[in-house]
């Protein structure tokens, strides 16, 4: 019996990034409907969110980034630009987010073709390896769409015309995580148990282990 797992995953985090291979290993190694659930980052969808945090935090995360993609053997840099429009000096976030909404709508819009794994790994590893300064810029997101086996025009066509449709789709995204009691990404839930970050990919393939999770044939 296939084993459904959702997975909500955002484009501006980067332990997102960092569960994409394993992720993408699951979907094709095991008899797994992983399916994809994009989401706005904590920045966008709690006002006020970076206010109410200890300043040392931030400096943590990015330490912590870096060690872990060299563990896990990923390349890892900060966003250039930061899929968030954000005044670090203030904290200051405005309403109106051209990146990471158009980012978010275009992930759903690769779910619903049923290529929301390729699509997340690919333009993450464009915005999060460090490797393309101006990700938003000349043709690196059609290119990396094009890898995920989608085309960008096509895709950008559909954010345009049923951007209304898309947002409910992510919003309905939020409300399921509130369901099922988180909040962060990338979390995973199975039979409604939530499996938050991605130093438990390995907890949740236990515990898919328990109900029966075998390797494709």
């Amino acid at each position: 019996m296939t084993l459904e797992v959702e997975a909500f995953w955002s484009f501006r985090s980067p332990y997102s990034y960092l569960a994409t291979p394993r992720m993408a290993e699951i979907a094709e190694r095991y008899d797994v409907d992983l399916k994809v659930r994009p989401v706005y980052p904590l920045a966008v969808r709690v006002d006020g969110f970076f206010e109410r945090q200890d300043p040392r935090w931030p400096m943590y995360v990015v330490r912590d980034c870096f060690r872990t993609a060299q563990m896990l053997g990923m390349t890892f840099g900060p966003p250039r630009p930061d899929p968030i429009v954000m005044d670090m000096r203030t904290r200051e976030i405005p309403k109106e987010q051209p990146y990471i909404r158009r980012l978010t709508h275009l992930g759903q819009a690769a779910v619903e073709r049923g290529r929301g794994i390729p699509f997340i790994c690919e333009v993450s590893r464009l915005i999060w390896s460090g490797e393309v300064q101006g990700w938003n810029e000349g043709d690196h997101l059609a290119r990396a769409t094009e890898r995920a086996g989608l085309d960008l025009a096509e895709l950008d066509a559909v954010v345009a015309a049923e951007g209304d449709r898309l947002e409910d789709a992510v919003q309905a995204s939020h409300a399921r995580m509130d369901e099922v009691g988180h909040w962060g990404v990338p979390t995973f839930v199975f039979k409604d148990e939530p499996f938050f970050g991605q130093d438990r990919i390995e907890t949740l393939v236990w515990r898919l282990k328990q109900h029966g999770l075998v390797e494709r044939s």
